[in-house]
């Protein structure tokens, strides 16, 4: 293992988000401020309990596994993309790294920057009195795991895209849409029955109603089964993304 060099990509990768943190950090928070105090406070005031907890603390954990999810997903999807697009990527593949050493240097930049924004919205939960630990270990799992797993996703996508358009197909079309839809803002049971059950199919859920449990001890779905979407993702994906380096898919001319 070349620890060298895998500690010089990754501090590459955390100076590439650092230099612009008003875009990477200052926006994430800024943004998780207004949701928590429009729909958490405000809006929240009017609404009853859900679950026995007030709505500010159901809210909280899927405005954080939201942002959780996009700094993952961004850093990766941009960082590559970005190289392919300068055509300094080849300055990577000439470097004595193994291809899963580039995969974990990117990986770490994506969990790091997830770490900070979710940490610094964390913080300002504390100033609405909304923060608090169920299972600190379940916590830490699912804000981990679903940054790896974003990170993945970030990697594929910044392999695939081909115009900076195609960056912002995903978060467009898939990780927005599907977020709203999985909890994020209400309890499934508020759904109508058959609503219900297609949410069921929706993998953003039991991100979503993972976190929730960890920080509040509420949860709609079963957390066995979160925990094996989330490991069978990871795998599935890391295999893939190994695969597609290996081969060289469109990294090498």
């Amino acid at each position: 293992m070349n620890i060298i060099g895998l500690w010089t990509f990754v501090r590459r990768e955390l100076g590439r988000f650092s230099r612009v943190a008003v875009q990477t950090l200052i926006t994430p928070w800024i943004s998780a401020l207004l949701y928590i105090f429009v729909f958490g406070r405000i809006v929240g005031s009017r609404i009853d309990n859900i679950g026995g907890v007030e709505y500010i603390d159901f809210v909280l954990p899927g405005i954080l596994m939201m942002n959780i999810i996009m700094g993952a997903f961004m850093q990766t999807a941009f960082s590559l993309y970005f190289q392919r697009f300068a055509r300094h990527i080849e300055e990577v593949l000439v470097a004595p790294l193994a291809y899963w050493e580039m995969i974990i240097g990117h990986i770490v930049g994506g969990v790091l920057r997830a770490i900070v924004v979710g940490m610094g919205i964390y913080v300002i939960a504390v100033l609405f009195s909304a923060a608090s630990f169920a299972h600190v270990g379940l916590f830490i799992f699912y804000a981990l795991s679903v940054a790896v797993l974003f990170s993945l996703i970030g990697l594929l996508i910044g392999l695939w895209a081909q115009s900076f358009e195609q960056l912002t197909i995903l978060n467009t079309f898939i990780i927005m849409p599907l977020s709203f839809l999985g909890g994020m803002f209400n309890s499934v049971s508020m759904l109508p029955a058959l609503l219900q059950k297609v949410v069921l199919f929706n993998p953003f859920f039991y991100f979503i109603d993972g976190i929730r449990y960890a920080m509040i001890g509420v949860h709609e779905a079963s957390v066995s089964t979160g925990i094996l979407v989330i490991m069978g993702s990871l795998l599935v994906l890391g295999g893939l993304l190994w695969h597609l380096f290996r081969v060289g898919y469109h990294i090498r001319v």
